[in-house]
């Protein structure tokens, strides 16, 4: 009896498609790129993505949703200033904008009307970029077996931003022009230029970065948030607790800094041994704490007189 052997498909992430399913017998197609929503198995056989994404996987799109968030906020406060009391109110529409948009890309995902999505496992860094493991049989042909290993990590914070985008465009400018009358003509669209410009960057940063802030994302926000803490503490010269406490501003900033710090620190725990990871959330004041108590001690101006004092 004749054996229909197929070559072997070659290449990390090209598979057969199932075609048909007679029984137990599964019918392949030509070793090619998977469609969208399988990978390949260890067979070289494309499956359905069934499963649903783990916590990282879910701690890791609420840091992508967080970001243009946090940048909104951070230029809202920087153009409206001290000339306009309509800060907060745009600090909540930014707020509503994505906080919507991300509802809506959770609903047109896959499963279609539910907040549930179903994902493909993420295994190693190279699931992110299969554009760079095209095969060349030949060396002259190149088989081309992109796809979304990790459906659908990829796409949907394009979507989202995507959302977010739009939303933005639809609903702000007519909330600035009816209500920032304390700013200029000028002045009071600039938080909305500014997203202009941060939503194609953070855009390229997903394209070309993804799978390096999957891994590293939870690191990131440790570092940043310890860095802008004491950027924002020593800029707006809090020197004791009284200070916090005066200003309820500051006191809003700090609690904030405090709950992306919990965040990075629950990213890589992960809590998966809650008697043990839990405990690690108490360290979450002690930078601003210590940066409290040891401020008065390294003034610039306390210590150049002393140091002339000194001398």
């Amino acid at each position: 009896a004749a054996v229909d052997i197929q070559p072997a498909c070659l290449g990390l992430y090209c598979g057969r498609t199932v075609l048909a399913v007679n029984g137990s017998v599964e019918t392949y197609g030509e070793c090619g790129v998977c469609p969208r929503g399988q990978r390949t198995d260890d067979n070289k056989i494309c499956r359905e993505c069934v499963g649903s994404p783990d916590r990282y996987d879910w701690l890791y799109l609420g840091f992508m949703a967080m970001l243009p968030l946090i940048l909104h906020w951070f230029f809202i406060e920087w153009y409206s200033g001290k000339k306009s009391s309509s800060a907060l109110l745009q600090h909540v529409t930014a707020l509503l904008e994505c906080s919507v948009a991300a509802v809506v890309t959770l609903l047109l995902s896959d499963p279609l009307g539910s907040l549930h999505i179903r994902s493909c496992r993420v295994k190693k860094l190279s699931d992110w970029y299969t554009m760079l493991y095209n095969p060349s049989p030949d060396y002259i042909t190149t088989v081309h077996c992109t796809h979304e290993a990790v459906y659908p990590l990829y796409t949907i914070v394009f979507i989202y931003y995507a959302f977010c985008l739009v939303l933005m465009m639809l609903l702000r400018p007519l909330l600035v022009k009816k209500i920032a009358c304390g700013l200029g003509r000028s002045d009071r669209f600039k938080s909305i230029y500014a997203a202009l410009y941060f939503f194609p960057i953070l855009t390229v940063l997903q394209a070309v970065g993804g799978g390096l802030l999957y891994y590293a994302f939870p690191y990131i926000i440790l570092v940043l948030s310890l860095v802008t803490l004491a950027v924002y503490m020593s800029a707006s010269e809090v020197e004791f607790f009284k200070d916090l406490l005066v200003r309820k501003k500051r006191l809003v900033v700090l609690f904030s800094h405090w709950l992306l710090h919990a965040y990075g620190i629950i990213s890589i725990s992960k809590l998966d041994k809650l008697e043990q990871d839990l405990p690690l959330l108490a360290l979450v004041p002690a930078p601003a704490l210590f940066y409290l108590m040891t401020a008065k001690y390294t003034e610039p101006s306390r210590i150049l007189s002393e140091g002339g004092n000194g001398h």
